[in-house]
C-alpha cells in the first residue's frame, strides 16, 4: 500500500502565531459587555455636558 500523508486536522498547531489582539478582544465577552455599558454611558454624558454648554445664559 502507498502511505499518503496526513494532512494536519482543525486541533493540530501548524504554527506557533500569536493571537492578533482584535481576536483576543472579540473572544473576551466580560469586556466586550463592559465596553457595552461604558461606551453610550461616556456618549451620553459627554452629550449631556455639550447640551448644558449649549444654552444661552439668561440675562
Amino acid at each position: 500500500m502507498s502511505q499518503v500523508p496526513a494532512s494536519p486536522g482543525p486541533d493540530d498547531d501548524v504554527s506557533d502565531e500569536p493571537i492578533p489582539m482584535m481576536q483576543q478582544l472579540i473572544d473576551n465577552p466580560f469586556l466586550l459587555l463592559f465596553l457595552g455599558v461604558a461606551m453610550p454611558t461616556v456618549l451620553y454624558i459627554v452629550w449631556g455636558v455639550m447640551e448644558i454648554v449649549g444654552i444661552p445664559i439668561a440675562k
